[in-house]
């Protein structure tokens, strides 16, 4: 066994401390629980765990910061979840989205930081995000607009971040680095594919435009013609303004938009108040920052399959 894998880092230590000599116990046992005889990643929250899981196969073993049904813009790290981060041999987070990730990971020893924004591109969206001129839209969608983090909803970029990982898992753990490049082919392949689907179930609709809770689809907007209008922007729990409201029901009836998309993890309450005032129905678009037994699928591609659906059913797919 690795010697700088015997020790709790310092950090951890740090703030077992904080927390008394009966948090320390626990840190310790976190920690060993990372500290196995595989390659072990700890992942910032679901769609990263996921890429961990598939290109590692049975060579790693993975944890997510984030459990099940929680919102992981909200997370907040324990003392336990830093114990395991300085224990692991690989970290896969995405820098902006979860702060109190960032500050652990800038934070931690672990060898390995791998962050997903830097393997693809991203890009500033506000709360109207797509090729439609909405000139009946007044409000300053600007003042919202910041670094989408939501890449994985677009599985170009979501093969582009994939290919990333599985170069640092090669570099990173060397003796599994075939089945790593195999792996990773193969994942990439199943999101080309998933891509077709999207863009074939999506090129002939009824409308482009489509109403969401909050800006997670901005990037699957843009890849497929589409335009998302989010009733907040990139924050899903903010409030929106009496002025957004009523452009989205002026901007609903002029599109001939039928559903307003709410998601699993956040209430429904806002979207369901907007779609009754406008005359509208209620769907759920996934973003899937994780999967519950609300998810409609089992994991990212069934997930995806069912978001695909719901696109077509609200469009007016032909």
């Amino acid at each position: 066994m690795n010697v700088r894998r015997r020790h709790i880092s310092g950090i951890a230590i740090a703030a077992a401390t904080a927390l008394g000599l009966g948090t320390l116990s626990a840190c310790s046992d976190s920690a060993s629980a990372a500290n196995t005889d595989k390659f072990d990643v700890v992942a910032a929250f679901y769609p990263l765990q996921y890429l961990a899981e598939q290109i590692g196969g049975d060579h790693v073993h993975v944890t997510s910061l984030t459990k099940p049904g929680q919102e992981p813009h909200d997370l907040e790290i324990s003392a336990q979840q830093t114990a395991a981060l300085g224990e692991s041999d690989a970290v896969l987070y995405l820098k902006n989205l979860q702060p109190a990730v960032d500050d652990a990971v800038s934070q931690s020893e672990v060898r390995t930081k791998i962050d997903a924004a830097s393997l693809t591109t991203l890009e500033k969206h506000g709360n109207e995000v797509g090729g439609h001129a909405a000139s009946h839209d007044t409000s300053k969608n600007d003042e919202l607009a910041g670094l989408d983090p939501h890449i994985w909803l677009d599985p170009v970029r979501y093969a582009q971040v994939a290919q990333g990982v599985g170069k640092a898992f090669e570099k990173a753990d060397p003796k599994n680095a075939a089945d790593y490049r195999t792996r990773t082919a193969a994942l990439v392949t199943k999101l080309d594919a998933l891509n077709t689907e999207f863009k074939t179930g999506l090129a002939d609709t009824r409308t482009k435009v489509f109403i969401t809770t909050h800006a997670a689809f901005g990037y699957l907007a843009e890849r497929y013609g589409l335009t998302e209008e989010a009733i907040n922007g990139l924050d899903p729990e903010s409030e929106p303004s009496a002025e957004r409201v009523k452009n989205l029901e002026k901007m609903a009836k002029a599109d001939g938009v039928t559903t307003v998309f709410y998601e699993t993890l956040v209430s429904d309450k806002t979207a369901k108040t907007i779609a009754a005032d406008a005359h509208l129905k209620t769907d759920v678009l996934d973003p899937i920052e994780g999967i519950t037994k609300k998810s409609r699928g089992k994991d990212y591609f069934s997930v995806q399959q069912a978001n695909l659906k719901a696109l077509q059913k609200a469009l007016g797919s032909k």
